[in-house]
């Protein structure tokens, strides 16, 4: 029914904070742009050469925004002619800021073919949304959502959708989600820098580095069940218990198998595409299956409080990976080649799921509903 919150809506408002993101990144050096006067930074220059690959990725990548966006005005309660509107300015708007900002970035190149392209990606993605609400897709989703979760669901299926894109970016063990640790040493050396506490900063957290050991084969099993049993219990907190449950845990299994294979493959090659099904994850992907399958059985509120647990273990566990060479060979494809375009979604959505997931779940917990039979 028209202004029922939609899924679409967080969905598009975390799109284009990760566009932000991986239009600005590395976020510097920052510079004035040279022999450039304050009148012609809004002049977006239309360069010479030319990529097919930057071409195609700067046209689908607005692609979601523009249906996102549609698809967020149209179950807000907006006429279809200015949702359209939203969904055609919005991107362009987004993507015209973006190439002005990056006249200042020492690493970043603004064109106006770039623009161009995003913006027709976004129309093409307003035009799909308006093709999908002409043939009834969207009347259709609603009635299959009304039927298999509860009707303040949509956080979780937003979250839902984006964890297999978050499973994409390298991990330091399969379905490993939620490590920032490094990242936040990281920054913590770069906002000490010059400054008394600098050397015994360095110290201590390179020494936390360094200190950590292999995960023992129970320790990564667990881990990997984990990441597997976290996302169905976020699924069974929206979900009503019975046959639908079994399906969304077999679903989300399917899921972290087809992308941590597609992840393996894009960082590896074809050849190496299951090196990372070994036994110990075979098993763990068992066990968190079965696990899932058992807590079926609860209810919603129980399945919330079981998810915030079991999500929490991973966590910690997955902190406690360290990264190897052939990871961090793989985190430099991603960061100094073509997967830069990507990498903002999927590494952002890899860092922060669990800790989201976890938002959500408190929210259900804290949240007064009654738990249906």
């Amino acid at each position: 029914m028209p202004g029922q919150r939609s899924s679409a809506v967080p969905l598009a408002w975390a799109y284009a904070l990760l566009i932000g993101y991986a239009s600005l990144y590395p976020f510097g050096p920052w510079r004035w742009p040279p022999g450039v006067e304050l009148t012609d930074l809004m002049q977006l220059p239309w360069p010479r050469w030319r990529d097919r690959f930057d071409e195609v990725a700067n046209l689908l990548g607005y692609l979601p925004l523009g249906l996102l966006v549609y698809g967020a005005a149209v179950r807000s309660g907006a006429r279809a002619w200015l949702a359209a509107l939203l969904g055609l300015m919005l991107p362009a708007g987004l993507s015209f800021g973006m190439e002005l900002t990056q006249n200042f970035l020492a690493s970043r190149v603004p064109s106006l073919r770039d623009w161009v392209l995003n913006a027709g990606g976004g129309a093409i993605g307003v035009a799909l949304g308006a093709l999908g609400q002409r043939l009834g897709l969207d009347r259709r989703w609603q009635r299959t959502r009304q039927r298999w979760f509860v009707q303040q669901s949509a956080g979780a299926i937003a979250l839902l959708l984006l964890w297999p894109v978050g499973l994409l970016f390298p991990q330091p063990l399969p379905l490993g989600v939620g490590q920032v640790g490094d990242e936040l040493r990281q920054f913590a050396l770069a906002a000490l820098a010059d400054t008394p506490w600098e050397p015994e900063a360095a110290d201590w957290l390179e020494t936390t580095s360094a200190a950590q050991a292999p995960l023992s084969p129970l320790h990564e099993g667990s881990a990997i069940a984990l990441g597997l049993l976290g996302p169905c219990l976020v699924a069974y907190a929206i979900t009503a218990r019975g046959w639908r449950r079994v399906v969304l845990a077999l679903g989300a299994t399917a899921l972290a198998f087809s992308a941590t294979t597609l992840s393996t493959t894009l960082n590896f090659g074809p050849d190496h595409a299951l090196t990372w099904l070994t036994p110990t994850s075979l098993a763990a992907l068992g066990w968190g299956l079965g696990l899932a399958l058992l807590c079926s059985l609860a209810g919603r509120r129980l399945a919330a409080a079981l998810g915030l647990m079991a999500l929490t273990a991973l966590v910690a566990l997955v902190a406690q990976a360290p990264s190897d060479p052939y990871f961090a060979a793989s985190l430099q494809a991603w960061e100094q080649g073509r997967f830069i375009r990507f990498h903002g979604l999927a590494r952002w959505i890899g860092w922060l799921w669990p800790y989201l997931a976890m938002l959500w779940l408190l929210s259900r917990l804290t949240a007064r509903e009654a738990d249906p039979a």
